[in-house]
């Protein structure tokens, strides 16, 4: 049978070490985890109904009731390198957009109000708003006759609008959103026939834009 095996010194201070740099890791890890999980990508487009971005993080528990609530498989739970928070439900419209289910039953799952159970139809879901981010891409602002962005509009002539324009001289339709009626659904930017679509679903503060820096009025 064989002894109690010797501890040196060495072998003593190495183990500390050791120890010491596995505690270390764990702790800039959990550190790294509470700061994902605490934020959003200002590109992060939320389920139907949801809150304003600080308490929808507030109030979601992370239980993905309404990712399995979603039938088209729009929403995902956010992991590691995702666009929002660790564990919050989110959506890609260049992948799958939200097909405006009429009875909202994503937000209907949400146990905390984190999305709003009683949004009265799916009109009112306020996901973002399309912008179109592409003028140099758009087949329309070439002068071709691309409409594929109204055409797949859920709210046809109402979100976005064809209008008359003219550019360099050159008679054009050209593809116009109305941030009053756009849901965000992203439909227009899945179904956008250029490589990176020129039309593009931002969280609607983005989008619109905040209020500028400058205060009117003031002295120059």
């Amino acid at each position: 049978m064989a002894g109690p095996r010797r501890i040196t010194r060495r072998a003593a201070l190495g183990e500390v070490a050791r120890a010491g740099g596995a505690a270390c890791l764990a702790g800039l890890s959990l550190t790294a985890l509470v700061s994902m999980a605490s934020r959003a990508d200002a590109r992060a487009l939320r389920p139907p109904g949801a809150l304003p971005e600080d308490d929808f993080l507030s109030a979601c528990v992370r239980c993905g009731l309404c990712v399995e609530a979603c039938p088209y498989d729009t929403l995902s739970l956010a992991e590691w390198g995702d666009e929002a928070a660790v564990g919050t439900p989110f959506f890609t419209p260049r992948d799958v957009p939200c097909f405006m289910c009429r009875d909202v039953p994503c937000a209907r799952a949400c146990p905390t109000g984190a999305l709003d159970r009683e949004i009265p139809d799916i009109r009112h879901a306020d996901m973002g708003v399309a912008v179109l981010v592409g003028h140099e891409t758009c087949l329309n602002y070439k002068g071709l006759n691309c409409s594929i962005c109204h055409r797949v509009c859920p709210i046809r002539n109402e979100a976005i609008t064809l209008e008359k324009g003219e550019i360099d001289g050159r008679a054009v339709v050209l593809p116009v959103v109305h941030s009053d009626k756009c849901t965000g659904c992203g439909t227009c930017e899945k179904h956008c026939v250029t490589g990176h679509a020129s039309i593009r679903v931002l969280p609607r503060d983005l989008g619109l834009g905040g209020e500028g820096r400058n205060r009117a009025g003031r002295a120059t």
